[in-house]
């Protein structure tokens, strides 16, 4: 098992660092990251949140409270609250993290989607709040894979449930249940082939699921090959889908399963979408192998370190305690 301060830092930096190399902007020392780590910062905050509550009254309310942190994330955004009666959601730790107030790259869709979410109501699997099947939906689910590590089939539902809140594509929804129960298996101790194989087994026993599905099985096809990464790449696609984004990072992440540094390299270095393709091929890589593998100059360097550390043990410290 990777159940350990090494391996939930190591996810929480993995993508943080690789965010901020993709986004290739610096101030007063630091590389800046992008939306896709501040998102993934605000998808900790809703299970710490869920896991606390649920320790005080007995009931857990996972997506609920990772729907009222993403509101948190759009009030950063926007300096304003969807709904007026959310002015609940202005307390807590994570609002103190100055760094998570910029505009980095921010998903239109979440924003929008979250915008239109009032009256305590949000996007489900059920009620579709668009039809996107854009990547957004899949960057952040890391720490849903982290925490339920003993349960990948429930990582699955939730990481789903969780890209419906902004997506309401079914590929979408899909890929985040699928990346989701992929992180899962990695904390389970498996390896990462292994992982992405038994993630593909929950993923294609969902309704519609023949898209995702194949483009999963395509990278992982195309990763045990010596195909140029253009070429490789380009049967999978540019990553701007949810889809094609899931299955670039799993192919990235087998590909180069030895090579932290290689593998975010290719990431950076394929024709699409880089930022989003290599942060979670950073949270990936990271969860499997500790933090040690990132570069120390890349951790020293990335903006919010000190927040991806602390969120990281606050998490291990809730799944540890539920035991």
């Amino acid at each position: 098992m990777r159940v350990s301060k090494d391996s939930f830092r190591g996810c929480l930096l993995g993508g943080a660092t690789a965010d901020a190399r993709a986004y290739g902007m610096k101030e007063k020392g630091k590389d800046l990251i992008n939306d896709n780590t501040q998102m993934t910062s605000f998808t900790l905050d809703g299970l710490v949140w869920a896991a606390d509550r649920a320790a005080k009254r007995g009931v857990y309310a996972y997506i609920p409270c990772l729907f009222y942190s993403y509101q948190k994330w759009y009030y950063t955004q926007t300096g304003s609250l969807a709904d007026k009666n959310y002015a609940f959601i202005l307390g807590g730790e994570i609002l103190e993290w100055e760094g998570l107030f910029a505009r980095r790259g921010t998903g239109i869709t979440s924003l929008t989607a979250l915008a239109g979410s009032i009256d305590n109501k949000f996007g489900t699997m059920k009620n579709r709040v668009n039809a996107s099947n854009g990547c957004g939906s899949v960057t952040r689910v890391a720490p849903i894979g982290l925490y339920f590590w003993r349960n990948p089939e429930m990582a699955f539902q939730i990481g789903a449930q969780s890209g419906a809140l902004t997506h309401g594509g079914t590929e979408a929804i899909l890929a985040a249940g699928y990346y989701a129960a992929y992180i899962a298996y990695i904390v389970a101790g498996l390896s990462m082939r292994a992982a992405a194989d038994n993630a593909l087994s929950i993923l294609e026993k969902e309704q519609g699921s023949e898209a995702c599905a194949g483009l999963i099985e395509k990278a992982l096809e195309l990763s045990l090959g010596n195909k140029a990464l253009n070429k490789a790449t380009a049967e999978i696609g540019q990553g701007f889908t949810a889809a094609e984004c899931a299955a670039l990072a799993v192919y990235m992440s087998l590909r180069y399963e030895e090579d932290f540094v290689g593998a975010i390299l290719a990431s950076l270095s394929f024709d699409g979408n880089h930022a989003s393709v290599a942060s979670i091929t950073g949270n990936t890589l990271g969860t499997f192998y500790g933090q040690s593998v990132i570069p120390a100059r890349w951790v020293t360097d990335v903006e919010l370190a000190d927040l991806m550390v602390h969120g990281a043990d606050l998490l291990l410290e809730r799944v540890e305690r539920e035991g």
